[in-house]
């Protein structure tokens, strides 16, 4: 009998897209693989990233939720930076998912994957941008099941992520969010929220500009990475529409045209350069994905 093999790939993505806190993403073009074989042992190649080998490994512990990894090799590779904001923990779920599924023919709707994805990441916004790609909008069900809708980007728009080398803890960027905040704070991210969807859904860039502001998450996590904001605050100087923090953080997510995506880069190179990286990182369409071997 030919022993099963399977390779899936997950983009990472960018949460909360400034007003959208737990609530949205997007998916962009760094990817995260992972190839599966039946080898009779139990094995898990890091591929250089420095994650447990063991059934610890949260990519092992997503694929046992669905199937025993007995006799399962598991090998790695990942452009996706660990602990910087950029959905690494998401794809490695999803990843593992996607994996026991097509592995073992399990025929799981990608609705039934984004409820296991958000009950082992703790919140749907990543997880849903994972498996269905472009810009996500997650919500709750009747039963309090993670929903999304999904949309593509509109033509023009262009991320530029600026990746410091800190890495920042998700645990303790949730612990500087209040269980509660003031209701002048909630409404201005409501408003801007709908800005921003309004704006993605009719390619209004200049609305999509207005709807990036949030007084939620950002401000009360300033002290974590405050050159991070530096960016934040100063991106329509460079020349973008704006800039967000990527999820916990503490990378920088700065929203541009393709027009201007050259010159912004060239502008934070200049400046931050020297401490983080600047590469262009577009929008993806493409959610998880099992390739053909």
């Amino acid at each position: 009998m030919t022993a099963r093999h399977r390779l899936v790939r997950v983009p990472a993505s960018s949460a909360n897209l400034g007003p959208g806190y737990d609530a949205m993403a997007a998916a962009v073009s760094l990817y995260l693989d992972l190839e599966v074989e039946e080898t009779g042992e139990f094995s898990l190649d890091p591929g250089g990233l420095q994650v447990s080998t063991g059934r610890d490994n949260l990519v092992v512990r997503a694929f046992e939720s669905l199937h025993s990894a007995d006799g399962i090799a598991f090998r790695l590779r990942s452009e996706i930076p660990l602990a910087r904001g950029l959905g690494s923990s998401a794809a490695a779920i999803v990843a593992g998912l996607f994996a026991a599924d097509h592995l073992f023919e399990l025929a799981l709707s990608r609705e039934e994957m984004l409820v296991r994805a958000t009950e082992l990441e703790g919140h749907p916004d990543n997880v849903a941008a994972a498996i269905y790609g472009g810009f996500v909008v997650c919500g709750a069900g009747a039963e309090g099941e993670p929903l999304a809708a999904r949309f593509d980007a509109p033509d023009g728009l262009e991320g530029i992520v600026v990746i410091p080398p800190e890495e920042i803890s998700t645990k303790l960027a949730r612990e500087a969010i209040p269980t509660e905040v003031p209701l002048a704070d909630a409404v201005a991210n409501v408003s801007s929220a709908a800005l921003l969807v309004l704006g993605l859904r009719s390619a209004d860039l200049d609305l999509v500009a207005r709807g990036l502001e949030d007084r939620i998450h950002q401000p009360r996590r300033r002290g974590l990475y405050p050159r991070s904001m530096e960016i934040v605050d100063s991106a329509t100087e460079l020349g973008a529409l704006g800039a967000t923090i990527s999820g916990a953080g503490p990378t920088v997510l700065v929203w541009t045209t393709w027009q201007e995506a050259g010159n912004v880069v060239t502008e934070l190179e200049q400046r931050y350069g020297e401490w983080a990286e600047v590469r262009r990182l577009p929008f993806t369409p493409q959610g998880a994905d099992v390739p053909e071997l």
